[in-house]
């Protein structure tokens, strides 16, 4: 009776063992050196790919089961529990019939007399596991490199919108590292004050499970306002929204280029009507005299008709050659050289010698320092804009007409300072008067180009320009341009 319930519980484990889906295994180190195994349970065959009997009994060494790059693990883990008799596990290729196969092994060693180690435990077929393992890794690792390296700026915050990653682009564009937001509320560091009920709104509508595309404005560390387009969408993870991902492209320069680009079109736009308009007028004048001229029993002098004609070609001529000079200012790359600022006005004055009031011009010009470097054409279209209004705009009431230059040139730059005691100019207008074709003054027959190509010339320069003026009492120019030969040789 007790035989058949013990052969029973046998067949029972058998059966158990039969149908596990892993290779219960007993292998025996003994003291002699010698190991082998000494049970493999039926399916090993089916489970693994390899025969029982090749395994069972040392008939062919385990080491040539086994992938050479695992040997060391292998050897390492078999010391260890030699050592320590203690459970073990250990993972490592090996060769079958269905080719090379990933195990897993674990089990627990029993020290038994005579120096003799035996080793219970089972063998596991882990090759799908080791293949989702390395597919998990592959898309990790794709999309760490994507987060890192992307040249955008990203952001990863936790369902609550605090900081739980960033990359280097994020870094970047806004200048805050991980380690200076993470775990904070994003909104107290990009968003500004006023747009934080907006910054709340974007969280709440993605967390709403909902992508967004909003172009607003965002703040860097210091303090400098970008224009940015922010994509967000929810992370989901089993149909509910564990995080938010935020990207943001900085449109900053694309905004300034596409605001210059309006002013741009509409100073064009101007042009083309002003050009029109101020050509139009002295050619009007002119075909009017000439109608006038050959009008039967016109006692008229002609000499006087010849004098308009002679002044409206004039007009005509300095107008074309502001427009030629605005023209060249825009599309004339900077030509650095040495300038000679006193030949400059010099030249100058001799050249407008033929405005009226030109003779009553007295100088006073002081240039004192280094040698000036910079474009020639440029300095001298400068000078001659501001000279030629300072003559234009003479205040009549006076007998002189005094312009005071002074030039201090030292290593980084030239300071000029251009003065008239001339009509000056009104508080409410000297806004504008760097604007295309604005003439401050209604007894003004210029072109209104002049002060716009002054201010385009020195920007080209990298220079900048402030004017202080009052009426009756004559108007200042402070001009500061670099001195680009000494700058640049510097570096």
């Amino acid at each position: 009776m007790n035989h058949s319930i013990a052969l029973s519980q046998h067949e029972a484990i058998q059966q158990i063992i039969g149908n596990l889906p892993a290779v219960v295994f007993e292998y025996t180190f003994k003291a002699d050196g010698s190991r082998d195994f000494t049970y493999l349970s039926p399916r090993c065959d089916e489970l693994l790919g390899i025969k029982r009997e090749l395994l069972l009994g040392g008939t062919i060494p385990m080491r040539e089961f086994i992938h050479p790059d695992d040997w060391e693990s292998l050897d390492q883990m078999i010391q260890q529990t030699i050592k320590d008799i203690k459970e073990f596990a250990w993972e490592g290729r090996v060769f079958s019939e269905r080719g090379t196969i990933w195990v897993e092994a674990k089990g627990s060693p029993i020290k038994l007399d005579k120096g003799v180690i035996l080793c219970h435990g089972i063998i596991t077929d882990i090759t799908t596991q080791k293949k989702n393992e390395k597919a998990i890794l592959t898309s990790e690792t794709l999309f760490t490199q994507l987060f890192h390296n992307a040249p955008l700026a990203i952001v990863l915050l936790n369902k609550q919108g605090l900081v739980t990653n960033v990359n280097k682009g994020f870094e970047e564009v806004f200048g805050y590292g991980l380690k200076e937001i993470k775990g904070r509320d994003l909104e107290d560091f990009i968003v500004p004050g006023e747009l934080t009920e907006e910054g709340n709104d974007i969280n709440n509508i993605i967390t709403g499970n909902k992508v967004i595309c909003v172009e607003t404005v965002r703040i860097t560390k210091n303090r400098i306002p970008l224009s940015v387009i922010i994509y967000g969408f929810p992370v989901r993870l089993e149909d509910q929204v564990i995080g938010i991902f935020g990207v943001y492209v900085d449109i900053t320069e694309s905004k300034r280029t596409e605001e210059e680009l309006k002013i741009r079109n509409s100073e064009l736009d101007n042009f083309v009507y002003k050009v029109s308009h101020d050509l139009r007028a002295p050619l009007s004048s002119i075909l009017g005299l000439v109608n006038l001229a050959k009008l039967p029993n016109n006692n008229d002098n002609l000499i006087e008709y010849f004098d308009i004609v002679g002044r409206k070609v004039e007009q005509l001529d300095h107008f074309i050659g502001d427009v030629l000079s605005h023209s060249k200012n825009l599309k004339t790359q900077v030509k650095i050289g040495s300038v000679d600022i006193a030949r400059i006005i010099d030249e100058t004055s001799l050249e407008l010698a033929y405005l009226e009031g030109a003779d009553q011009v007295k100088w006073d010009i002081s240039i004192v320092g280094q040698d000036f470097h910079s474009d020639l054409w440029r300095i001298r279209e400068i000078f001659r804009n501001l000279i030629s209004n300072a003559i234009k705009y003479r205040n009549k009431a006076l007998k002189e007409v005094n312009i005071r230059i002074s030039v201090q040139i030292d290593r980084p730059s030239a300071t000029i300072i251009f003065e008239d005691n001339g009509m000056g100019i009104e508080e409410d207008k000297i806004g504008r008067i760097y604007d295309m074709f604005y003439r401050a003054s209604e007894v003004s027959d210029g072109s209104g180009l002049g002060l716009y190509i002054v201010r385009n010339s020195i920007e080209k320069l990298n220079g900048t320009i402030e004017v202080s003026s009052k009426p009756n009492y004559g108007t200042t120019f402070r001009i500061t341009l670099p001195n680009i030969k000494v700058n640049t040789d510097d570096h």
